[in-house]
């Protein structure tokens, strides 16, 4: 059972990032991120089959976004409407934070193929979202490459799958 809290300093925009995990029945996953001219908190729900139920943003304006999954790839705003252009994604990834490249990493059987996924991506500045076309292949016991349209990274995570390096946008605060 997964019990931590994890920092993480922004490079690229200079943040600040806290967010605690709490992995039981249901996986649990809260966080605040401080940039130079913004500040939100984030919390999101996964399920027993490590499927993403809900995401809710609140930014430090006030302004939020809520959105829920079924687990199997449909999703709804707040109000019960459905987004069909999220039709199909599992998991969420939320910008700017290397938190949510873990969540495809923790639900996948790893062997060396490339494994595809699609996203509800999160702009968490502006609170807009769309869906997203990202490839993961597990290198080694520690590295995976992350692609994604025009771009493409090296991450570094430890023993629990969480993202230490992300080289030149985010690492982990000691």
């Amino acid at each position: 059972m997964l019990n931590r809290s994890i920092r993480w300093q922004g490079l690229d925009l200079k943040t600040l990032e806290h967010a605690h995990i709490v992995d039981g029945r249901n996986t649990h996953i809260r966080g605040t991120i401080i940039g130079p001219d913004f500040g939100l908190f984030y919390r999101l729900k996964l399920d027993e089959n490590a499927h993403t139920r809900s995401v809710r943003i609140e930014r430090a304006d006030g302004q939020v976004l809520e959105l829920f999954s079924d687990g199997a790839g449909t999703w709804s705003d707040d109000r019960a409407e459905p987004i069909p252009a999220l039709r199909g994604c599992i998991d969420v990834d939320i910008w700017p934070t290397p938190m949510t490249n873990s969540l495809p990493i923790w639900r996948t059987e790893w062997t060396d193929q490339p494994t595809r996924f699609a996203m509800a991506w999160i702009d968490a500045t502006t609170l807009k979202f769309k869906r997203s076309e990202q490839i993961y292949t597990k290198l080694d016991a520690t590295h995976f490459r992350f692609q994604s349209a025009d771009f493409e990274a090296v991450l570094t995570v430890d023993a629990d799958g969480l993202v230490t390096d992300y080289p030149g946008l985010f690492v982990v605060e000691v």
